[in-house]
């Protein structure tokens, strides 16, 4: 045993890294669902801004559409890391298990993974255009802004709702990433229906963040948005949402709305299992359900639209 202790102690440091941060990686970002979840992201937001501005051809992925999917899943990685620092003091107090609490990863090996993801969507989104690298780095920079912004006043990070307003647009700044990068690359015109299609992406995100912070149970120091407006009020805010992206696809997408219309079966089941049947967190799995159906149903949608043109 002693041998194994030994040798163990003594593997190298640049070999022990990237095993803890894969372990990390698929703990706190499921790949399962923060891959599928970019990549849905990615080609349902082309798919949809091809519809919307009639282009000659039916929208096809490129080689930079994969660019901008994998930009978008390390981009979303970057700001766990980034978060799981941030919110450190946090979890000593309310969870303890988490990997930095812990140990299993340390401060220094999420910092150098960041500076390596960084490195990889700048070179990447050099094979775009400029532009894109130019945005990509805004939405990682401002991750970083925000993470100083929450130290230099920590109650930001205590208020929900103001933290939400300062943080939000992190996801703001990705679907501007990937429509403006998109149209530098020629494959669609501008529009001015890009405001709601980013809109119609906004809220079927906001749906699932209030969603996964809204409980029953009632604890002053624990970050739910249910503390705030109660628990009923939280669900019917993330049930208005989702129902705000449906409402959006249809203005957008017409006939080609009514398929995406579909997924508000997920956070109608979600309120009815919440509300009613009174499950302590039921919300969130159907609000994850939404994202997932509504932006696979919208890209089908779209693009099936597109071809029948």
């Amino acid at each position: 045993m002693a041998a194994v202790n030994t040798a163990v102690h003594r593997t190298p440091a640049a070999v022990r890294a990237p095993a803890r941060l894969g372990r990390f990686v698929l703990r706190m970002f499921r790949p399962q669902i923060y891959v599928t979840y970019g990549v849905l992201w990615t080609v349902t937001l082309e798919g949809t801004a091809g519809e919307i501005t009639k282009t000659a051809a039916p929208w096809t992925p490129t080689w930079a559409t994969a660019v901008r999917a994998v930009s978008v899943v390390l981009a979303l990685l970057f700001v766990r890391m980034a978060d799981e620092q941030k919110d450190l003091d946090y979890d000593r107090r309310h969870n303890p298990d988490r990997p930095l609490v812990t140990g299993a990863i340390t401060v220094a090996e999420l910092r150098g993974a960041m500076v390596l993801i960084t490195v990889l969507v700048v070179a990447l989104n050099a094979l775009v255009s400029a532009l894109s690298v130019l945005l990509i780095l805004l939405g990682l920079a401002y991750t970083l802004f925000l993470a100083a912004l929450e130290r230099r006043f920590p109650r930001l990070g205590e208020n929900l709702v103001a933290g939400l307003l300062v943080s939000y647009p992190v996801q703001l700044l990705l679907s501007v990433y990937l429509y403006v990068s998109l149209l530098t690359g020629g494959d669609i015109d501008a529009d001015w229906r890009a405001v709601p299609l980013l809109a119609m992406f906004a809220c079927a995100f906001l749906q699932f963040e209030f969603a996964r912070k809204t409980e029953w149970r009632q604890d002053p120091q624990a970050r739910l948005y249910s503390q705030v407006f109660g628990p009923r009020g939280s669900a019917a805010i993330s049930l208005a949402l989702a129902l705000g992206a449906v409402v959006l696809g249809l203005a957008l997408l017409g006939r080609a709305g009514l398929l995406p219309a579909a997924a508000l079966v997920f956070p109608a089941l979600g309120a009815w299992r919440f509300l009613l049947r009174k499950r302590p967190s039921g919300l969130m799995l159907p609000a994850m359900g939404f994202v997932l159906f509504f932006n696979l149903l919208c890209f089908y949608g779209s693009t099936a639209l597109a071809i029948g043109r």
